[in-house]
């Protein structure tokens, strides 16, 4: 069965996103699916798939996958991608929400700019002890839709973040789920530099919308920079965090690109 897909990029982040509203396939095959397209060697290749589908709470709904196949409750830059791809689609509007397991997103379209209103933080731990290979880590950590361990350093550039990012995403303090590993320098009163491990591709991204936010919050809280921030991504854009001026909620905002758009006919 031919499938038809967008290819989309936030920051670096990339997705294949596929028009489910009318199913295209079972939903026990759509792991293995994910799976096959997201190598980069043999398929289209993507740090992950989301599916847009049907919602009675939100404009629309997601199913998103990470390029293992495991679910994710959120992602920023995905959130963005797809908002971006329901308004080119004609499938709603640019003010839209957006259901995910996380909860109920903001979105809202501006051309290729798109702004998420992401859920509400939770899960704040700071200063907390990690000891890997002999090596003391001072970790803070957050769940901003899915969780985030953020690491301060001098220079980012110099940190080793596929095995610093492991050890830490699979350490015993964050089990059984683990988390999303993020390594954050300041540049500024408001600005970060950061380099993203990311649960459920297994390496480091160009780009981390949840991981961008968690970032400035946990910056933020240790009295590093005030809001908005900006935060240069492994992929040389900036995405854009406000929760001053939000009326207690926390915005992610940032370019999107729509690299190309095909049909699947093996997978």
């Amino acid at each position: 069965m031919a499938i038809q897909f967008t290819k989309m990029s936030g920051s670096g982040n990339d997705f294949i996103i596929i028009d489910n509203r009318v199913p295209v396939m079972n939903e026990e095959k759509k792991r293995d699916f994910v799976r096959r397209v997201c190598d980069r060697k043999m398929s289209v290749g993507a740090d992950g798939v989301i599916f847009v589908e049907n919602s009675d709470q939100a404009d629309i709904k997601w199913d998103f996958y990470n390029e293992d196949g495991s679910s994710a409750e959120m992602c920023g830059n995905g959130g963005r991608c797809v908002a971006r791809y329901a308004v080119e689609k004609k499938i709603a509007p640019a003010k839209m929400t957006l259901e995910t397991i996380a909860g109920i997103v903001g979105a809202e379209v501006n051309g290729a700019t798109v702004k998420v209103k992401l859920t509400e933080p939770e899960n704040l731990q700071q200063d907390i002890a990690v000891s890997l290979n002999g090596t003391q880590y001072q970790v803070d950590s957050l769940n901003t839709g899915v969780p985030h361990a953020i690491i301060y350093s001098d220079n980012v550039e110099n940190v080793n973040v596929k095995e610093a990012g492991h050890g830490i995403r699979f350490h015993e303090i964050f089990a059984p789920a683990g988390t999303n590993v993020d390594f954050v320098e300041k540049v500024g009163d408001r600005a970060l530099k950061i380099r993203t491990y990311e649960r459920g591709v297994e390496d480091e991204t160009l780009a981390c919308g949840t991981g961008v936010v968690a970032s400035a919050l946990l910056a933020y809280y240790k009295k590093m920079v005030q809001p908005p921030v900006e935060v240069e991504t492994r992929g040389g854009d900036i995405l854009k965090v406000d929760f001053e001026a939000a009326n207690g909620g926390v915005y992610l905002e940032g370019p999107t690109r729509i690299a190309f758009e095909g049909t699947l006919v093996e997978y």
